[in-house]
């Protein structure tokens, strides 16, 4: 039988999703593109926004299109929240929580078209156990899941709702897992996670002491995806500065400038605490790459705490931003608050801020120019050209040679193209 996965959200759903792809065609599933004709769809979901709550149903109906007689599967986050929710929407036959989508491969045997999906759902309080991941396909990059869960109560978020408590993997086993994707000539693994920075095993290793171990590992590179401000500590900076594995790219959750608005989402620092760190990766390492995720339109944003929020972020030497548009999820403590922002002053920051953050990328590459860095390339092929990042992310292009692909060059940068997305132009060393 065919199968077919879409991902919706995160870096830590395409490794879940990825690993049990991986595991249902060892149980004699052939996997298809999402949108060719298959006998059974599978979409991983999100429920950070409202909007992936409506993509998934736009997805459900896309893949009755192609196949009306096809096996409908919701798992994940969004599953895991509103399963009679999931269950309202016409052509889906089966509902797993977080916990049961990791057994998919039992239920496919026995799902059936029907009018009334089964729900197969754990409440959150019962999940307890780590279920390990790691991404498959590509064989660049792997995303593995070191961590999962949230213990933190900030009142926008829904995911400690969707994950349960902050659980981890054990050291061991995650360096067996990176030497086995080594073997297969993975070159870079992404560290992922809920909250990453959270990391703590069974005997209270933290995730420096992972980082230590990693370290020692030779011939790979490893990022570590988005990791809380409150969690970077001065040991993670120092080893990170002196390493020839762990690469000099952080992703750090600011979320507002203003520490009004951050008080409001009950998070754990405050802009002082923000900049502080900022500076000290900066002053320790050398044109590290450093994204910001930032959130406009929270319920008491004013003009004039998203001006502060604007400021702040002008003043930091940072690469490139995410920006996220508030969006009211239920059974968060942010819904309560009366002060909402209207949507099209919403979108305006949300527009503003995108336009900061080109700035600032661009502004991070051309302090690159003219120098020499490590690339690595992909697999995909653009109009003769190959791509690939450098080890401080920085999005590299180069005319295309077979030979290139998964591998590791010498590249000087050269030139600045700016197009949809920011690119370096390099010339091979």
């Amino acid at each position: 039988m065919n199968i077919a996965f879409h991902t919706l959200g995160c870096k830590l759903n395409f490794s879940e999703t990825s690993f049990i792809s991986n595991d249902v065609q060892n149980n004699g599933f052939h996997e298809v593109a999402f949108n060719e004709f298959s006998d059974v769809y599978v979409i991983n979901t999100c429920s950070v926004t409202e909007n992936a709550n409506k993509e998934c149903q736009y997805l459900v109906r896309k893949v009755q299109n192609i196949n009306p007689n096809a096996k409908i599967i919701i798992m994940g986050c969004y599953a895991q929240l509103k399963p009679e929710e999931i269950a309202q929407i016409s052509g889906v036959d089966l509902i797993l929580g977080n916990n049961e989508k990791f057994k998919l491969k039992q239920y496919l045997t026995t799902i059936q078209k029907t009018d009334n999906p089964q729900i197969i759902h754990k409440s959150i309080n019962e999940i307890n156990d780590f279920e390990s991941a790691f991404s498959f396909g590509d064989r660049t990059r792997s995303f593995l899941k070191i961590q999962d869960g949230c213990n933190y109560k900030c009142s926008f978020c829904t995911i400690p709702l969707a994950r349960g408590k902050s659980r981890s993997d054990e050291i061991e086993s995650i360096i067996k897992k990176i030497k086995k994707l080594k073997e297969d000539n993975v070159k870079e693994i992404v560290l992922t996670g809920v909250n990453v920075g959270d990391f703590q095993t069974k005997d209270n290793k933290k995730l420096i002491d992972l980082l230590v171990e990693i370290d020692k590992i030779q011939d790979i590179r490893v990022r570590i995806s988005s990791i809380e401000p409150n969690l970077i500590t001065d040991d993670i900076i120092e080893l990170i500065s002196n390493s020839k594995v762990l690469l000099p790219h952080f992703h750090i959750p600011l979320q507002s400038g203003s520490d009004i608005i951050l008080k409001k989402m009950q998070r754990r620092y405050l802009t002082k605490d923000y900049k502080v760190l900022i500076e000290k990766i900066n002053r320790k390492i050398d044109n590290a790459c450093i994204g910001v995720d930032v959130i406009v339109g929270f319920p008491g944003e004013t003009e004039a705490l998203f001006n502060e929020t604007l400021l702040f972020l002008k003043s930091l030497e940072i690469t490139y931003l995410h920006v996220f548009t508030y969006s009211e999820r239920e059974n968060t403590k942010a819904i309560t608050i009366t002060e909402t922002i209207p949507l099209n002053i919403r979108k305006n920051r949300s527009k503003i801020l995108r336009n900061l953050s080109d700035k600032k990328k661009n502004l991070f590459y051309q302090k690159n120019m003219g120098l020499i860095k490590e690339v690595l390339f992909e697999n995909k092929i653009t109009n003769g050209y190959i791509y690939g990042f450098s080890k401080n992310y920085i999005k590299i292009k180069s005319v295309y040679q077979p030979t290139l692909k998964n591998t590791l060059k010498k590249v000087r940068i050269n030139k600045i193209e700016h197009n949809n997305i920011t690119c370096a132009i390099g010339t091979l060393i």
